[in-house]
């Protein structure tokens, strides 16, 4: 007969309830609050970011607003306004050396005579003509133009005196060599231009 010995059984264990289950280990509760603390941080981050981009554009635009309204360097220019009616056209524009338009307006400046353009009687005369008209258009743009009252000529034509910036037209464009003095039928084709 074999005996059989006698199985032992383990006896139970008394198992206490798990650690982990009921109170974490302290580990992992810090991990925890790094990681509501890092998302949080991250938020606070972008907003701070955001004011701070914020701050600097409009910092940058009061700047370049500043520099502009107080900006003390020369003027600038403004574009010419008076240029030749056949290629400018405009409202302001010189027909030749004595005639512009103003305003739309046809205008005859009083006090000169000019080398005709149209209608020349030789080269020379055509040449002088397209000077004067060019000196009157440079003269113009020099300032506000006024327009005087209205004179006759020597042959009885009536014709506006012309003012740039308070100086008569005429009495430029006579001194400049660009016209004469109205009266007397001279010859722009034998003198030598000058």
């Amino acid at each position: 007969m074999i005996k059989r010995s006698k199985i032992r059984r383990p006896q139970p264990v008394a198992v206490r309830p798990s650690r982990i289950r009921r109170d974490p280990p302290l580990v992992q509760k810090q991990k925890l609050d790094k990681v509501a603390v890092s998302e949080e941080r991250e938020i606070w981050s972008g907003v701070a970011g955001i004011l701070l981009f914020a701050a600097v554009l409009a910092v940058g635009t009061v700047g370049i607003s500043a520099a502009t309204l107080f900006h003390t360097g020369a003027p600038s220019a403004p574009p010419p306004r008076f240029g030749q009616c056949y290629n400018a056209g405009g409202s302001d524009c010189v027909v030749d050396g004595d005639t512009i338009y103003l305003d739309g307006e046809k205008v005859e400046i009083a006090g000169m005579t000019v080398a005709r353009i149209q209608g020349a009687s030789c080269s020379d005369e055509r040449s002088r003509g397209i000077n004067a008209a060019l000196q009157l258009a440079t003269l113009l743009n020099k300032g506000n133009v006024t327009l005087g009252g209205t004179v006759p000529n020597p042959d009885g034509e009536l014709r506006q005196t012309v003012e740039v910036a308070g100086e008569d037209v005429s009495t430029a464009m006579i001194g400049s060599g660009a016209a004469r003095r109205p009266g007397g039928d001279r010859d722009w084709c034998s003198e030598s231009q000058g």
